[in-house]
């Protein structure tokens, strides 16, 4: 449960239970209030809301809107695609990532542990991961974790994606670093958004959930604190604009007393205006003895010099997933003169092949909603996944399509990625993906027909295409060195074979 400081900014006590299922919407009181009256903010409204994460966008899902607007091309927002994934994994699944560790300094040991037990955690910390249903340790896990709890303290820098376990190792860096006797803030955690600094906060409310003298603050937009405010809290969590303005406008933080800084999603700050050199300020006036942990999904040339500017003397951990293969899915198209016509050949795969669940990849919203409302009057289970949804929202989608509450997800590319349905045998492109300039955007085919095959399982995968697209094929089977068959799309005989 939230309860008020006298500055009115939220917070979070870890000696209480954590929050269970999906993040809950913060509540901020005002000062005076308690948490027994909660005056909670009124519902926002399409043209007040600010927050992606509570509504849906503004202008978008409530009214029709532009037709041309609508035809175009959802967009995959990397912050919220991050957010995602990390709400859709209530435990960690076994990892498929190689670890590759470049060390800077060879006199540093370095060891794997295969269990929680090996590390140096106090009990309520042990406790905590295994009320979060953590048996062992990640791929990531076994090699970061003994690195953060390292004395004399490490620097780090890893690549890893979402879901991989990290948030976890670096929160139980944190919970073991803070002292709880000493009342003022000693790690600073940064994150790019709003949103994701609150999941932060809740896997540390949720492990940290005996450690009932360390608390938490959240730097975060709403949460303003006055000049002179006395911050007893050991965690701090935020973005940077926030936690500039309490460390250096509010002076609220004292950053010479931090001992541990994280900056997580590095990538997404350097694809954002002003974070990354916002988050620089504040590394530079943190002490030289703090140690410091960087995580980043992509490790590309501007993610490194930020990197470099960022953490001295590092050890880099890079955590790569192997690549997707298509090895194991047959791949077919079919030539369709017209929207009708494609629906026509979706709905003969549906008559001659056992499904399992599918999943049907749009280019655009309207494409999607169009055919969601075709299919579910044919009597389909049906669900639908595209960018105006909250992202709260989106993940509850998938968790019952996960479930099996619905056959079949019908999903624009903000869903081409991470989404590991065991169930799903079909995947279907009602039209290839494109980029900008008419050619195969490839990334994108190679990610949405992935959802099939997955844990090593035989999969299918079927694209609609127009006549004058058929070209467009080719390219694709030219990339991958893959063969993808042409099918007549009345012939019921072939799709039959299919399926046998």
């Amino acid at each position: 449960m939230a309860e008020a400081g006298d500055s009115g900014r939220w917070e979070a006590g870890l000696g209480r239970a954590g929050p269970a299922g999906l993040l809950p919407l913060p509540c901020v009181f005002p000062p005076g209030s308690t948490a027994t009256s909660r005056n909670l903010p009124a519902p926002c409204g399409p043209q007040s809301c600010r927050d992606p994460f509570v509504c849906r966008r503004a202008g978008r899902g409530d009214e029709e809107g532009d037709e041309e607007e609508e035809e175009e091309e959802e967009k995959v927002v990397p912050a919220e695609t991050s957010l995602l994934n990390k709400l859709i994994r209530t435990s960690l699944v076994e990892s498929y990532h190689n670890v590759q560790i470049l060390q800077r300094d060879p006199s540093s040991p370095l060891y794997s542990i295969r269990s929680f037990e090996e590390l140096p955690l106090k009990k309520e910390l042990l406790q905590g991961v295994y009320m979060m249903d953590f048996n062992r340790p990640s791929k990531i896990q076994e090699t970061a974790l003994p690195m953060m709890l390292a004395y004399p303290p490490q620097n780090l820098i890893a690549q890893s994606q979402s879901g991989t376990g990290k948030t976890a190792a670096f929160v139980l860096a944190m919970l073991s670093r803070a002292n709880a006797t000493e009342k003022y803030p000693q790690c600073l955690c940064l994150a790019p958004t709003y949103e994701l600094a609150l999941q932060i906060g809740s896997v540390i409310e949720g492990i940290g959930r005996f450690c009932a003298d360390i608390r938490v603050a959240y730097a975060i937009r709403g949460n303003r604190v006055l000049q002179g405010t006395v911050i007893k809290e050991q965690i701090i969590i935020g973005t940077p604009g926030t936690m500039l303005d309490w460390c250096f406008k509010q002076k609220v933080v004292d950053l010479k007393k931090i001992i541990l800084f994280v900056l997580d999603e590095a990538d997404i700050m350097i694809d954002t205006q002003g974070l990354s050199s916002q988050s620089i300020r504040i590394q530079r006036a943190l002490p030289k003895s703090c140690q410091m942990l960087l995580f980043s999904a992509t490790f590309k040339s501007t993610v490194r010099e930020f990197a470099e500017k960022i953490v001295s003397n590092p050890i880099m951990l890079m955590l790569r997933e192997n690549e997707l293969t298509l090895s194991n899915i047959r791949q077919f198209f079919f030539v369709c003169r017209s929207r009708e016509e494609r629906y026509e050949a979706l709905c003969n795969i549906y008559g001659g092949i056992t499904i399992g669940q599918a999943m049907i990849f749009c280019q655009t919203r309207k494409s999607a909603d169009w055919l969601a409302v075709a299919m579910s009057q044919e009597g389909h289970q049906v669900a639908m996944l595209t960018s105006d949804l909250t992202v709260a929202h989106r993940a509850n989608i998938i968790q019952r399509f996960r479930s099996g509450k619905e056959k079949v997800l019908i999903a624009t590319n903000v869903c081409a990625r991470g989404i590991d349905v065991q169930q799903v045998t079909i995947v279907v492109n009602f039209g290839l993906p494109t980029n900008h300039r008419g050619e195969p955007d490839f990334e994108t085919y190679l990610h949405r027909i992935g959802r099939t095959g997955r844990f090593g399982k035989k999969g299918i995968a079927f694209s609609m295409v127009e006549s004058q697209d058929v070209g467009l094929v080719k390219m694709i089977e030219e990339h991958f060195q893959t063969k993808i068959t042409q099918l007549d799309p009345g012939d019921m005989d072939e799709i039959e074979r299919l399926g046998s």
